[in-house]
């Protein structure tokens, strides 16, 4: 790490992380009644048998990804919770986020769809029934996803997403990339396929193991743990 820190005018870098909120059980009571509903669903399902698909609160699909999305959903086969914008948040009218024609009748059962709104994402990732995450890849979904131990679906759609795409997909291998941006559309049976993938053994193994080590750097006596009290130790030799 020294020759890293030597052009930077500091004598080290402390690597503090991953940081992220505990979680809330009462975050599902927040989010009006589409979050409790939510979680209630979950509990019904088998355990790593969901995908739950979300991209913030900024990212909205064009009609045509949406159409491909939850065709390819559809072709999964795959139990799938499913954060939808609606239409008119702040959208051009009819160009975003319209399901397909009978998309709801056909899903009834084994999808459920999240209707605008905060969702308690933190406290779905750790629900025992999902084993797979479709995600924009803003940092703070990449890092819950990543410490929760689901299998990350990468459809990064602007600025630093695409980076974090790269990490995790070709970096730390624990992600499958999915589709990018919001002009690409992609093919709904390979999507439905990746989707589908994403719950084999292989890949939930690989998640599963960087989350522990994830988790285990902020215990006492883990490796961000020790940093951290080493850059309190330094700030507080300032004042001396």
């Amino acid at each position: 790490m020294k020759k890293r820190t030597d052009g930077l005018g500091y004598k080290r870098v402390w690597a503090v992380g991953p940081l992220f909120p505990n979680v809330d059980p009462t975050a599902k009571e927040r989010g009006g009644p589409s979050s409790g509903k939510s979680v209630s669903w979950l509990d019904k399902c088998p355990k790593n048998s969901v995908v739950f698909v979300c991209f913030g609160s900024q990212a909205a699909l064009p009609n045509k990804q949406m159409e491909a999305l939850a065709a390819g959903l559809e072709c999964s086969k795959v139990r799938f919770l499913w954060c939808v914008k609606e239409p008119g948040e702040g959208l051009a009218k009819g160009a975003y986020s319209a399901l397909p024609a009978g998309f709801e009748e056909r899903i009834a059962g084994r999808g459920m769809l999240i209707r605008g709104g905060w969702v308690p994402q933190l406290l779905i990732l750790t629900h025992p029934s999902v084993g797979s995450f479709m995600t924009h890849c803003g940092w703070n979904s990449t890092l819950e996803g990543l410490a929760s131990g689901v299998v990350l679906l990468a459809w990064p759609m602007m600025a630093e997403q695409f980076i974090n795409a790269n990490l995790i997909v070709d970096q730390l291998k624990v992600a499958i990339r999915d589709c990018e941006g919001n002009e690409l559309v992609p093919n709904s049976v390979k999507l439905g396929e990746l989707v589908a993938e994403s719950f084999s053994e292989r890949w939930r193994v690989r998640a599963e193991k960087l989350s522990k080590a994830a988790n285990a750097a902020v215990q006492q006596g883990g490796t961000s743990f020790k940093d951290l009290q080493s850059l309190v130790k330094d700030l507080r030799g300032l004042n001396k």
